[in-house]
């Protein structure tokens, strides 16, 4: 799995998932920060990535599109970058499941 990280979370959380998901970028990283939903959901599907979000109009897109690629919602409202990478720390293991099984589109990433 490798992930792509919207432009709502740090480009620092890349550092936390590159050990576990290689090839992991930030939206920046590929020159798409402040560019629609649509360029980064075809960058996504187009090269492998799931994407790992707080936007809501992913969640959306999803939901009518289906997979790939799938989303990663993180659910946390206000948080700090730490307590995102704690959580995505913590829950790597279901991320990857979810990743394999390809079942499902969304996954809802809470505390």
């Amino acid at each position: 799995m490798k992930a792509l990280l919207d432009q709502n979370l740090s480009f620092r959380l890349v550092e936390v998932l590159l050990p576990r998901f290689p090839g992991s970028l930030h939206v920046r990283d590929v020159d798409l920060t402040g560019d629609d939903d649509e360029r980064i959901w075809a960058l996504a599907k187009n090269d492998g990535f799931v994407i790992v979000t707080k936007d809501n109009d992913f969640l959306a897109r999803a939901l009518v599109r289906g997979h790939p690629p799938q989303i990663v919602q993180i659910c946390l409202g206000n948080a700090s970058t730490q307590q995102i990478a704690h959580l995505l720390t913590a829950r790597m293991d279901a991320i990857e499941r979810f990743v394999a099984e390809n079942k499902e589109s969304v996954f809802l990433l809470r505390e």
